[in-house]
């Protein structure tokens, strides 16, 4: 059986990348593909009791430590769900993948970028994306895509706009670095426009 594939959605947080993904899963499934959409951190018990943990607002969490226990999530969602998906055929939509703590973590907390692969070759044991889509927005826009929620933020989405502006960067870099697999989108537009452009840069696998 041919092996399914992995794509996955990035980008600070406010970029859509939620909305993305419920798209493109219906996309997907009106073309009769077998997609797993998931979220991170997230998708099993141990990964959303660590979801928890992580995103409680005013929990003091050392950058080390935050970088650990999204590693963790990341490993027990991989080899309970990821990778037998993908070993049976079925294509996996991620919200969020190793690309986040390369950037949140790498560059936001100032860990770098290296020392965070390093750490996530570990938990991934070896599963990697077919295609990831980067959803390009400047930091303030998603801001107030994040007010206009009226939802109360959690422990990451209450940083400044340092914290994100790294966090930017650190994703302009991974962008850099491989961008056979990494695409960035504009995801400044309607959420068609948004849907169209990431087909567009699915079509070789499609």
């Amino acid at each position: 059986m041919e092996r399914g594939r992995l794509i996955t959605i990035e980008g600070i947080d406010g970029a859509g990348k939620t909305t993305l993904a419920r798209a493109l899963q219906a996309e997907l499934e009106g073309r009769g593909i077998d997609v797993t959409l998931l979220r991170e951190p997230g998708g099993v018990e141990l990964a959303e009791r660590i979801r928890a943990l992580v995103t409680e607002p005013g929990l003091a969490v050392a950058p080390e430590a935050e970088a650990l226990l999204y590693a963790a999530a990341r490993a027990q969602l991989v080899h309970e769900l990821v990778a037998p998906r993908l070993a049976a055929g079925s294509w996996v939509l991620l919200d969020r993948f190793v690309d986040s703590s390369l950037a949140y973590q790498g560059a936001g907390r100032g860990l770098g970028i290296e020392r965070i692969a390093a750490v996530n070759a570990l938990a991934t044991a070896g599963v990697q994306a077919d295609r990831t889509l980067l959803l390009d927005i400047p930091p303030e826009l998603a801001r107030e895509r994040q007010h206009q929620r009226a939802l109360l933020p959690d422990r990451l989405e209450s940083e400044g706009g340092d914290f994100f502006a790294a966090v930017a960067e650190g994703y302009r870099e991974v962008a850099w670095r491989e961008p056979s697999r990494v695409r960035l989108i504009d995801a400044t537009g309607p959420p068609d426009a948004v849907l169209s452009a990431a087909l567009a840069e699915l079509a070789d696998l499609l």
